[in-house]
């Protein structure tokens, strides 16, 4: 997992770690690769966060075959030379576990496994972990156990809600029997009760809200499927790492979700149509457990309908016309807790099945 092929012939993206060893004290190896497979390599992008980096690797000019199968002088490298340049890098990444103390630096060096170009919104990198934070009195931590408290009756109420849900429907019919419109206020002209939910509104005011999005106004319970904006040239990969266990969810291994996405132009449904915007690649984790592999279907339909991602203005460079997530939270890092986008979180699984069911994503 510490380096893949990229989606351009020519390009591999390997975790930062590992290039910045074979660019230090794995040279040496680096350098007998180029001379034997008779190309050279370099970086070519570097993720915002330094997560990962891309690598391209082009001939050396007036090099026929070098030692590589297959390579010629221009055109795209074979894939033994591209297969030999990922074992490099996986040698170079066992290399690097041993000198720093064996599966303890594992965690560490996971890479941003992905496709194409890097990533940015600064959430889809390694995070380091936080400073210590300062200590608390006693009556402070009695002020932040109470938000926790009420995000467990939050979760146990999320627990039953499916067993309440049609006396929800019966009560939401009773507060409908009222003739005002919810949307414009006014009174109710062609009254339109909606089925699944029981809210009502003006049928002209629906279906201008249906324009918008296929959902109630009310309760946000959706309509039909739900489509986005996602720009449809990405691509969603999977890995997996059974000796990897992220904190929280010991005794499962980890699944590694690859979200990439090529540069392009903003389509009409877009914010600025015609205006350009810049690949990225982001990377999430998920325990590999029948919890995290029911997510894992979620975000697999998610994706597929366009709901994952939008292009926007990052949150977190403020940079415009750039691809963002969309209101659906992944955990970006492998360690931190919430505060860093990692683990452990234990009602994220809870709190992401919810986001995804208010987009119209549930389990059948």
């Amino acid at each position: 997992m510490s380096v893949r092929g990229g989606q351009g012939s020519d390009e591999v993206l390997v975790s930062q770690a590992v290039w910045d060893y074979l660019a230090a004290a794995g040279q040496p190896w680096l350098i007998d690769f180029q001379d034997k497979q008779g190309l050279s390599a370099g970086i070519i992008r570097r993720g915002e966060r330094g997560g990962c980096c891309a690598v391209r690797l082009r001939p050396i000019e007036g090099s026929r075959s070098g030692g590589g199968p297959g390579m010629m002088e221009e055109g795209p490298i074979s894939n033994e030379t591209r297969k030999a340049f990922i074992d490099l890098c996986r040698c170079a990444r066992k290399e690097m576990s041993k000198q720093d103390g064996g599966p303890k630096r594992k965690r560490s060096l996971l890479p941003c496994v992905g496709v194409g170009v890097l990533e940015g919104d600064g959430e889809g990198s390694l995070l380091p972990p936080q400073p210590p934070q300062p200590r608390r009195s006693q009556r402070q931590q009695q002020r932040y156990k109470k938000p926790a408290e009420e995000e467990a009756c939050v979760v146990l109420s999320n627990s039953t809600s499916h067993n309440e849900s049609g006396q929800r429907k019966k009560d939401n019919m009773e507060v409908n029997d009222y003739t005002s419109c919810s949307i414009c206020m006014g009174d109710m002209v062609e009254r339109t009760t909606l089925e699944r939910c029981g809210h009502a509104f003006c049928r002209l005011c629906l279906d201008q809200a249906f324009k918008v999005k296929r959902a109630c106004p009310v309760c946000r319970q959706v309509y039909g499927q739900l489509i986005g904006n996602q720009p449809p040239t990405g691509c969603m990969m999977v890995e997996r790492d059974p000796d990897l266990e992220l904190p929280g969810h010991e005794g499962y291994g980890c699944i590694c979700i690859i979200y990439s996405f090529p540069p392009g132009l903003q389509a009409p449904e877009h914010p600025n149509p015609g205006v350009r915007y810049p690949g990225t690649d982001r990377v999430a984790y998920l325990p590999d457990s029948p919890e995290g592999n029911r997510v894992l279907g979620l975000l697999r339909r998610a994706f597929e309908q366009r709901l994952i991602f939008t292009i926007g203005t990052s949150m977190t460079t403020g940079m415009h016309n750039v691809i963002t997530w969309n209101d659906i939270h992944h955990k970006t890092s492998l360690w931190g807790g919430p505060h860093c986008f990692g683990y452990p979180d234990p009602t994220y699984l809870v709190r992401v099945t919810e986001e995804l069911r208010e987009k119209g994503i549930a389990a059948d």
